[in-house]
């Protein structure tokens, strides 16, 4: 659980940089500067969580506060990484943990770009074919269906919104990333994780109201990040969830 924690925390910082950059085409990789002053960050300053922690959150060149999304995805990545090592044996706790943050990336661009790029969500596909026995999931057969099933609803969900309003009610990686999932955990949950995502997308929506912010038909929400929410969620719990239920 520890292992996974310390491994959560260097993915973590790793993720914080990729959702950073690769939205606005900058270079992931080379060292990190300070958002206020551009000044380079020494290899101290890199610590995750405790680098922060050290420089109370800001820049020792120039004290501006450090972004805290950047401690959020750290601190993320901890906990799905400390759960998945406790939830599951090495190996496959490796491999849930891997599952967890791939999809933690797909959060944070969605909800903060409204953009699921085909380089995470098409990958998700084979790679959850691959490895969703691993995890003690539905066997291969139903996983491929439950990916083809996944694409097909929310393409035919987007289609269909399209042809009736004229307006794009869902981007294009939702398809691929809802298939993505289904690769990997099998038919059964899927309507579970899509009737999840969209309570959150109404509690959401809800909370925007209630903070006085117009919620129309044409409301942005991250459904993809909702539906990836579902899907770690899911993962956590494991594979015997069904059981949870009843």
């Amino acid at each position: 659980m520890a292992i996974g924690a310390v491994l959560g925390l260097v993915i973590g910082s790793f993720l914080a940089v990729l959702t950073g950059r690769w939205p606005q085409g900058l270079a992931i990789t080379g060292r990190s500067r300070c958002d206020g002053c551009g000044v380079q960050l020494g290899v101290a300053e890199l610590v995750p969580l405790l680098s922060f922690i050290a420089l109370r959150g800001r820049c020792r060149h120039c004290a501006a506060a450090i972004a805290p999304r950047h401690l959020a995805i750290e601190l993320a990545a901890a906990v799905v990484g400390a759960v998945m090592l406790w939830r599951y044996p090495l190996l496959p706790g490796l491999v849930a943990a891997g599952a967890g943050w791939w999809l933690l990336a797909l959060i944070v661009l969605d909800a903060e770009h409204q953009w699921l790029p085909d380089r995470l969500t098409l990958p998700l596909i084979p790679a959850g074919l691959l490895l969703g026995h691993w995890l003690g999931y539905a066997p291969l057969g139903d996983r491929a269906l439950a990916a083809l099933l996944g694409f097909g609803t929310l393409a035919a969900l987007r289609l269909g919104w399209r042809l009736r309003t004229g307006r794009e009610g869902m981007g294009g990686g939702d398809p691929k990333l809802f298939a993505g999932i289904g690769a990997l955990v099998g038919v059964l949950p899927l309507p579970f994780l899509l009737t999840g995502a969209a309570l959150l997308g109404l509690v959401l929506a809800l909370a925007d109201a209630l903070r006085g912010r117009a919620v129309t038909a044409t409301t942005a929400l991250p459904f993809g990040a909702l539906l990836a929410g579902m899907a770690l969620i899911l993962l956590m719990i494991g594979p015997n969830w069904w059981e949870m239920l009843r």
